[in-house]
């Protein structure tokens, strides 16, 4: 199923690096952020013309119409990969109400803007597609200082059951990819030593999981390989889910 992906937050991160790995692959990334700056060193790190760049925010209902429209135009567009996000790490009672909506909006907004976007345009031709939410295993546990966040990724969680659902029968599948500790620039932006040392006791591989291993996960997901997935929540957490008692008194 290759042809044209949209990965947003495409810059940097998990974004990138999915790219990267569906370009090697023999998709054809277009990568859409914020700033554009970053969005052209990527596309030169990443051997992609300038035309697979997007500057835009996810949460600009018309900006990104444009975007898939101009996408479908120059091949056949088959997947989209919604990977833009932002967190902080606070406490609820200490969590404002601008920085809820402003995450929520980002994180779970532009997740259904993006994936209308593309239903539609499916829906309009008569094709299928696969879209591929990346989440967080912050939205299947109740993680300290991530009211903001978790409401956030669970409600991307459902979303991706909703869609799966209505979208299923026209030949759209939507699946997600609940990351848990992965080493990227926001993670190192908002992580402390305090914060690292409790993720590496709590997951079973006793480490932070890498990029790469997230991509890996979305381009299986896309994939014709996932050809009969639809709605499932994968989470790649090195086993932070399954962890039951960690410490065993002597």
């Amino acid at each position: 199923m290759n042809g044209a992906v949209i990965v947003t937050g495409g810059a940097s991160g998990i974004g990138l690096e999915t790219a990267r790995l569906l370009k090697e692959r023999g998709f054809a990334p277009h990568i859409a952020d914020l700033k554009r700056e970053a969005l052209d060193a990527a596309c030169a790190a990443l051997g992609l013309p300038a035309g697979h760049a997007h500057a835009l925010s996810v949460t600009d209902e018309a900006a990104v119409e444009v975007m898939v429209a101009r996408v479908a135009e120059g091949g056949t567009l088959v997947g989209i990969v919604n990977c833009a996000g932002i967190a902080v790490d606070r406490p609820m009672l200490e969590t404002s109400v601008e920085d809820f909506r402003r995450i929520v909006d980002v994180n779970l907004t532009g997740t259904f803007i993006v994936s209308r976007a593309a239903a539609r345009l499916w829906l309009a031709r008569g094709a299928g597609g696969a879209i591929v939410n990346i989440t967080s295993v912050s939205g299947m546990t109740g993680n300290k200082g991530r009211s903001a966040y978790g409401a956030s990724k669970g409600g991307q969680n459902l979303l991706t059951l909703v869609m799966a659902n209505e979208l299923g029968p026209h030949g759209i599948r939507v699946n997600a990819v609940a990351p848990g500790p992965i080493d990227t620039p926001l993670t190192k932006a908002i992580h402390t030593e305090d914060v690292r040392g409790q993720w590496n006791a709590r997951v079973s591989l006793r480490r932070y999981g890498e990029p790469r291993e997230i991509a890996k996960a979305v381009a299986f997901l896309l994939s014709d390989e996932a050809s009969y997935v639809n709605g499932h929540i994968l989470a790649v957490d090195g086993g932070f889910l399954t962890a039951g008692l960690t410490i065993r008194e002597a």
